[in-house]
């Protein structure tokens, strides 16, 4: 009589079941969509939120899908990263409507700009001048 063998056919994860892996939960918490949308509305990416704060990418993707527990003194960067007051963060408040101008990176640098010498300031706005006369002459329309 010969034994039956045990060697399976199959391994039991094969190369496709790999690439599945766990779907992601379609509900952010309540904390994280208001995170998210307040980040989305500052023009900023989570991970310039994250290297913001001091933290990974994907800790910070974690706040915005979780019910997180977060220091008081990352809520205060966090606001701040934002530009919005902790009662506003928390949802205690209503959204104010953002005023215009630029957002996220745009913003940060001018207003780093803002802070320079008047001599300075000028340099850098005929520069940004020139590139924008360049995109309107080689602009379609």
């Amino acid at each position: 009589m010969q034994a039956n063998s045990v060697a399976r056919t199959k391994k039991p994860y094969y190369r496709p079941m790999k690439r599945v892996g766990r779907p992601r939960s379609p509900h952010n918490s309540a904390f994280g969509a208001r995170l998210c949308r307040l980040r989305q509305c500052a023009g900023l990416t989570q991970k310039e939120v994250a290297v913001e704060l001091g933290i990974s990418q994907p800790a910070y993707a974690l706040w915005e899908l979780n019910d997180v527990s977060v220091k008081p003194a990352q809520l205060l960067k966090l606001a701040e990263i934002l530009g919005v007051q902790i009662a506003e963060l928390m949802g205690e408040t209503e959204t104010v409507k953002r005023k215009s101008g630029p957002t996220g990176k745009a913003r940060r640098v001018f207003e780093a700009v803002s802070v320079l010498p008047r001599n300075q300031q000028s340099k850098i706005v005929d520069v940004v001048e020139a590139f924008i006369a360049q995109y309107e002459t080689n602009s379609p329309g």
